[in-house]
């Protein structure tokens, strides 16, 4: 009776492990399409450490609660534990002093010091104004900003010295933002209803007639500033002091003369039942701000701004303007927009990052501040576009830092055709490029001891991101990570340990930790996945290599099924650069599911890494400038004839499905290559590019009033007579990114033109990201039936 009993148990056990283990044709697109947190699980994010080295903190939701909490976990491992925030009784931003005994951060508008031998604090100021960018000058001296000016504290005398005077322009840059984006508006009536205001309404004149500050200290310190010549800016912002004390830089906003006007989202599906406007971005070619930089004199109570006309190449017009003999270019000196200096610690170097609002340079300068002149550091000129990997751009500087020579600056340059790390010395005028190789370089920085690099790579693959470390000067890399995927590495203060959120192509991520050595294993730390995506068997699609028509390699992945039914299905990724062909969890996740799916009925899918993709180095990611829907889209069609010819796909049964960037080649694809591709779904894309966002679409293809030429031959809208096979639109209503109206406009192009196999989904309450179960499945479970119902059927 026992052994029965004990065979029954067996037999039950196996049943039940069989019921688990599902097979991947049980999957719908309902139950891959729900919440992610309680389908796949959340995974850590926010890695950060604690002061002592020995705890990790993150962000996790393991529980499905509403909202990712923080936790914490021993670095030697153990369970991880909810913790009320990961500050450690520290002030969000601060500041150390050289020997990093003490901390300089500011508390509710105050500046306070604490000393982290005795854990004491000491507050410095009490004020009715705020202080801010809070900063030890030296051990002794703190200085910071106070409406809009710059001051120092002397720690030993208690002595408050006001630097600089800029007094704002209040009202003019209140009418100038209310402007900014949007139209000029009728000026005359404007400039009437603000002076009524004034007349209605005693508290709007209390308001605008009020004194800048109040206050005793505020007094103050206005008296402070008597003795100093007071110097008028619309705006100022970013004051910093320079380590000697004699200068002070400063950056100011230039709005545009005539803004764009703000494009206008209806929402229809509103809380109070009408409907409501929703204000967005302008469309691309309006007319742009930009970031002057000034240098005030302290000693000599006098203010400059930086002269852009000394950067080398500042007339230079792009080579685009020979496909337009008819027009005539004027070498005029082009705008520019500051966005970063850098002092040496010793003060005998100042070094400025500009970048042209064209897009097409990027200078770095080292400062005479005496008077003004700028040097030549390094000029990058890209007659596509400057971006890459930790390159700076009119946004940011970038990887832009000095060596603790206090005579080198080091930053990154796409000079070779892949982000690199170069340095530069200044008092020899010798620029030096420390990594070289196919490969890019990510987030590097220098060791607390300052004799060492570390930075990310994908040195091994470029679909695989390891850690590296290299000695200051140069020279070969050492590779301490070691388990291949997709990583990212956050160093321990004690620089002894590495937290690292690691996934695979199958396995979301987990947070590991390993010794900052060479060869060290990962420990895992968390447990992250829920039972509804461990019960399926996951394909691990295969990283491959085909040809493009132009001989270059294109990376993708390819799902193989066990049963081919002949039909395949080509996935596009958005957002144009972007890697998605590589071994680590998708951020597209969603899709990874989908073509599991796909894959379990039989179909062949490929995932491409198009033209344009990140990962690949300068020429891939500029290689559909001023040309979108060219190599982008003939990656995907020479991927489409490498299924055929190397995996046995009916060529008339190949689909092709996409969202944002990846919606506008599928439409691409079904407009100019029918033969190609039978059906197709867009999603949420973009349909003429001369009403996308500025920012994205200049970059690539300058702008439509310069450049009519790029955009009228990467715009679909124009092709739209080419469909002949099969296609679905799908787009949220409220979409504020890629706006409903591409789609509307398209589809009139559609009726226009008696095209009738086409059918659109609308999605009233989504908007670019959609964020409801029951939008995404709706959208997929469409995308599925077209497929099913064309080139699924044999």
């Amino acid at each position: 009776m026992k052994q029965l009993l004990t065979l029954s148990f067996l037999a039950f056990l196996v049943f039940g492990l069989q019921a688990q283990q599902r097979p991947l044709t049980e999957l719908t697109v309902q139950e891959i399409m729900q919440e992610p947190d309680e389908f796949i699980g959340t995974s850590p994010s926010r890695i950060s450490w604690s002061k002592d080295s020995k705890h990790i903190f993150f962000q996790w939701n393991p529980n499905v609660g509403p909202f990712s909490e923080t936790y914490m976990v021993p670095a030697s491992g153990g369970t991880p534990e909810q913790v009320e925030d990961s500050s450690e009784g520290w002030p969000s931003n601060y500041t150390f002093n050289s020997d990093r005994t003490k901390i300089a951060f500011e508390r509710n508008g105050d500046i306070f010091i604490k000393n982290l031998k005795s854990d004491e604090e000491t507050q410095i100021t009490a004020t009715n104004a705020r202080e801010s960018s809070v900063d030890f000058h030296t051990d002794n001296i703190v200085s910071f900003i106070s409406d809009n000016n710059l001051f120092t504290i002397n720690l030993e005398t208690g002595l408050i010295s006001q630097l600089t005077n800029f007094q704002v322009t209040s009202e003019e840059e209140e009418e100038r933002r209310g402007n900014r984006g949007g139209s000029e508006g009728n000026k005359e009536q404007d400039n009437w209803l603000r002076k009524d205001q004034a007349l209605t309404s005693s508290y709007i004149k209390d308001q605008r007639n009020r004194p800048r500050r109040t206050g005793g200290f505020s007094r103050f310190m206005d008296r402070m500033s008597e003795g100093r010549n007071p110097i008028e800016l619309e705006n100022v912002r970013r004051l910093s002091l320079s380590p000697d004390g004699k200068f002070v830089s400063y950056m100011v906003y230039i709005a545009p003369e005539n803004p764009a006007k703000r494009t206008v989202v209806p929402d229809f599906v509103t809380q109070s039942g009408y409907t409501t406007d929703l204000n967005t971005r302008a469309k691309v070619g309006g007319e742009q701000g930009h970031i002057e930089m000034g240098i005030y004199s302290v000693e000599g109570d006098s203010a400059y701004t930086i002269d852009v006309a000394q950067l080398p190449g500042i007339k230079d017009l792009p080579d685009y303007v020979t496909d337009y003999p008819e027009k005539e270019f004027e070498a005029t000196e082009r705008q520019v927009s500051t966005n970063d200096m850098i002092w040496s610690a010793d003060g005998k170097y100042a070094v400025v990052h500009f970048a042209s609002i064209d897009n097409k340079d990027r200078w770095i300068m080292r400062l005479l501040p005496d008077s003004g002149q700028l040097i030549e550091i390094d000029r990058q000129r890209d007659e596509a576009w400057i971006a890459g990997p930790g390159i700076g751009s009119e946004y940011s500087s970038g990887t832009f830092g000095f060596l603790p020579d206090n005579k080198t600056i080091y930053f990154q340059s796409e000079t070779s055709g892949y982000s690199h790390l170069y340095t530069y010395d200044i008092s020899k005028g010798v620029k030096k490029q420390l990594t070289e190789g196919d490969y890019e370089v990510y987030d590097p920085f220098l060791s607390k001891d300052g004799k060492t690099w570390y930075f990310t790579a994908n040195m091994k693959h470029p679909g695989i991101r390891h850690f590296y470390s290299m000695p200051l000067k140069g020279g070969k890399p050492t590779q301490i990570s070691q388990k291949d995927g997709w990583n990212e590495f956050e160093l321990s203060p004690d620089e002894k340990l590495l937290a690292v959120r690691h996934s695979y192509i199958d396995q979301p991520y987990e947070l590991f930790v390993q010794d900052n050595k060479a060869g060290a294993e990962m420990k895992q730390l968390t447990e992250s996945l829920r039972e509804g995506f461990q019960k399926y068997d996951w394909y691990k699609p295969e990283v491959t290599t085909f040809k493009a028509e132009d001989g270059e390699d294109v990376h993708a992945r390819i799902y193989k099924p066990e049963n081919p039914n002949g039909a395949a299905v080509i996935f596009v990724h958005g957002a144009g650069y972007l890697q998605n062909v590589h071994y680590g969890w998708s951020s597209y996740f969603r899709e990874f599911m989908f073509n599991n799916l796909l894959r379990a009925k039989g179909y062949t899918v490929l995932d491409i890494d198009y033209r344009a993709s990140a990962g690949y180095g300068r020429d891939w990611r500029t290689g559909i400038y001023r040309y979108m829907g060219g190599k982008d889209l003939s990656d995907n069609i020479d991927g489409a004839k490498y299924l055929v010819k190397e995996h046995g796909i009916d060529p008339d049964r190949i689909g092709m499905y996409g969202g944002s960037y990846g919606g506008f080649i599928t439409l691409f694809a079904m407009f100019k290559h029918p033969d190609v591709i039978s059906a197709g779904a867009a999603l949420r894309s973009v349909t003429d590019w001369a009403h996308y966002n500025h920012g994205y679409t200049s970059n690539i293809l300058n702008t439509p009033i310069e450049d009519p030429i790029a955009y009228k031959r990467s715009s679909p809208i124009y092709f739209a007579d080419g469909l002949e096979g099969d296609l679905l639109i799908a787009h949220g209503m409220v979409d504020t990114n890629v706006h409903f109206q591409d789609v509307v406009r398209l589809a009139q192009k559609l009726i226009e033109l008696g095209k009738d196999n086409w059918e659109m989904a609308v999605y009233p309450v989504e908007n670019h990201g959609f964020t409801t179960p029951s939008g995404w499945t709706d959208e997929y479970k469409r995308i599925l039936k077209l497929f099913e119902n064309t080139i699924g059927k044999q």
